[in-house]
Parts: C-alpha cells; structure tokens; sequence
C-alpha cells in the first residue's frame, strides 16, 4: 500500500492565480484527507503496517507517521493509550530532533500497526474538522518544517510531549493526542504557520503539565537513575 504522493515542492499559488486567494492544486488536494482516503481503502480486517504508512510520501513522511502513532493515545482506556502512543511519538522526535530525513523504525515496530476499520473510524471522526481546517492550511513558511533549527525544535517538542502522554497524568491523554495531532497536520499539509501555533501550544503544555506539576522533571531524573543503574 502506498498513498497517493504529491509534489512537495509545488506551491498553491504556481499557476499564475494572480490574487490573494490561496488556489488548491494538485499538491494540496493530496492533503491528509485523501491520504488517510487511501490508507484506509482495502479489507478492513487487514493491519496498516507502521512501515508502510509513510512509503511515498517524501518530506511528509513523519506527518503521516506521528499521525498513525498518535492514535493509540485516543484508546478510553487509563495508562494503555499512553504506554502505546508516548514512546512512538519519542521515537519520532528523537529523528527529527537529530537530523533524520526520512523515518527509520525497528523491525518489531514496522511489521505492526492499527488495522484498517481503526483507521477508518478515526478518519469519520476528523473528516468534519479537516474538512474546516483545509479551508485555512496551505504549504506557506517552509522554513519552518525543513530549516535543521525548525526540525530539531520540532523533534524536541514531540520527545517532550510524549513523555508527558507515556506518564499517568489523569485525563490529559485527549489533550496530549489533539495537540500531537496539530503537529501531524502542519508537517503532512507543509504548514509553518500551523507549525507556529502547534509551537506555542506544544510549549505552554511541557511548562504547565510537565515544569510546573513536576511531572516531567520527576521522570527525566528516575531515568536517569535508572540508567546510571543499569550503566553502573
């Protein structure tokens, strides 16, 4: 299975549109929409490997891969969601954060994932909000996803994020996915001002649920014990 890839290079406005408007072309009608559209087409039975999802997708690759990772956080179940989707989300910032242009995943991970009908419901549940939110994104700013200070700050957002969402901090598991869901759509419809507002965001929930409650604080040092531990 490969998603239909589009140009990421293309502009909304190449074309000669002449105006303000932004014009959706080609490259942009192959937004998240039509990617999940195509993800989800098939036996619904079947399993969407983790190392199939971003096959095709050039520099939009980690969208759609920290999409699929987010989804486990939204399972109503207390410390599952959490356990699943926090360290995969890790794994994506770690990449980003050092430099990495395409995702790499372990075999254990690649050869798993959600199976199709989860997606499937996952994607009738957005389409009423991404059906909002494309009449506003456009690729704009791309310095701000390809510039190596954008990304690594990108990847340290999202390391620090799902270490929160692997904690057990009552109910902010659906905070934690919509907002890593913020970042997965500017880096999959190549949006920095997207990109901005998923910064902002990103930044005020380290400060208030990790540096303030002490909750991200308290877990970097038992791990680091930890390691020493194991190290020693």
């Amino acid at each position: 299975m490969t998603p239909p890839a589009a140009d990421p290079g293309r502009s909304p406005r190449e074309g000669g549109d002449g105006g303000g408007a932004h014009r959706r072309d080609d490259a942009h009608e192959a937004g998240t929409r039509a990617l999940l559209d195509a993800i989800v087409a098939g036996d619904p039975d079947e399993t969407v490997r983790f190392g199939d999802v971003f096959n095709g997708l050039g520099n939009r690759s980690f969208g759609m891969l920290l999409f699929v990772s987010t989804l486990p956080a939204f399972i109503p179940i207390p410390g599952v969601g959490g356990a699943v989707s926090g360290p995969l989300v890790i794994l994506v910032g770690l990449q980003l954060l050092i430099g990495l242009r395409r995702p790499w995943l372990p075999g254990f991970i690649a050869r798993r994932g959600p199976h199709r009908s989860a997606l499937g419901k996952f994607r009738n549940l957005l389409a009423p909000w991404l059906t909002r939110l494309e009449r506003f994104v456009s690729p704009r700013l791309p310095a701000l996803l390809d510039h190596r200070a954008a990304s690594a700050f990108t990847g340290l957002l999202l390391v620090l994020v799902g270490v929160l969402l692997s904690l057990p901090i009552p109910f902010t598991n659906f905070l934690f996915g919509a907002l890593l869901l913020l970042f997965a759509f500017a880096l999959l419809e190549r949006d920095g001002k997207l990109m901005l507002i998923a910064w902002a965001a990103g930044a005020a929930a380290v400060v208030v649920f990790g540096i303030l409650s002490g909750s991200l604080v308290q877990a970097m040092t038992e791990w680091i014990a930890l390691a020493r531990e194991k190290l020693g």
